[in-house]
């Protein structure tokens, strides 16, 4: 449901949103995050390196009557987080929201790493991150401040089921990178929180077997399935100013998950 005039919770702010493209049947999280945060009134800046993928999150803003536009971007290129932060100056002369949701795998044990799979999950999980905040927060704080949102895994705090070290230590690291800038730029007015979603269904488990998905489902308290529009529906609340006194919190999005021993679920998943 698309909200009226008097509900939308990001009227008159402006959101950068990077890995905004779609991908496919399903939803990921930086194409919900940045329909969301149109539907509440912001005007928001698609980062991708795929500009199909990113004209189509365009078009959907489009079509419900929201403001969007694209810029295609590396974001592990520093002078290309650069151009992205000025493009977004250029056209909206702000930013309020930044949510950093670009991702890349990095499967294997450590014993298994591979010097390009390490540097390419090193570099799109978190480098990314870091440098589209190195050159927005100065135009944050320039205006006030904002909040930036991070966006890790639940594998950055716990091992997780698949051997995939590379990657889940480049969300460990947004997790750190996420309690290093709430302290540092908390005097601009800037807050800085990392979202860590668990098992949803998005365009990354297309490859999985119905077999998994149901232990999937199973494993988390809840037992019920959770998505991309889930983790993006928490992106609107921590942007938002009902989040005015929260900073430097990683929000795991997961059914409990975390909440839980193995052996907690242990009825669920026989």
């Amino acid at each position: 449901m698309i909200p009226d005039m008097a509900e939308k919770r990001l009227n008159n702010k402006v959101a950068l949103v990077t890995g905004a493209g779609s991908r496919g049947s399903l939803t990921g999280t930086g194409e919900a995050t940045a329909i969301l945060f149109a539907r509440h009134g912001a005007k928001v800046l698609l980062a991708d390196l795929d500009q199909g993928r990113a004209r189509a999150t365009e078009r959907q803003i489009a079509d419900e009557g929201g403001n969007a536009s694209v810029f295609v971007a590396n974001v592990t290129d520093e002078p290309a987080c650069r151009a992205l932060v000025d493009a977004c100056i250029d056209r909206y002369g702000r930013i309020d929201i930044l949510v950093n949701n670009v991702g890349a795998l990095g499967p294997g044990k450590v014993t298994d790493i591979e010097d390009e799979v390490w540097s390419r999950a090193l570099d799109g999980n978190l480098k990314s991150a870091a440098l589209v905040s190195k050159f927005a927060v100065p135009q944050m704080a320039a205006d006030g401040g904002g909040s930036i949102i991070h966006v890790s895994s639940i594998d950055g705090l716990r091992a997780g089921a698949s051997h995939n070290v590379p990657y889940s230590v480049a969300k460990g690291g947004l997790v750190t990178l996420t309690k290093a800038m709430a302290v540092h730029h908390g005097r601009d007015n800037i807050r800085v929180n990392c979202i860590a979603p668990g098992h949803i269904h998005a365009p990354f488990v297309a490859s999985m077997t119905e077999e998994q998905l149901e232990l999937r489902r199973r494993a988390g308290p809840l037992g019920i399935t959770g998505d991309a529009w889930d983790v993006a529906w928490a992106a609107v609340f921590l942007a938002s100013d009902e989040a005015r006194w929260i900073s430097g919190v990683i929000l795991p999005i997961d059914a409990g998950l975390l909440a839980a021993t193995p052996l907690a679920v242990i009825d669920n998943l026989i």
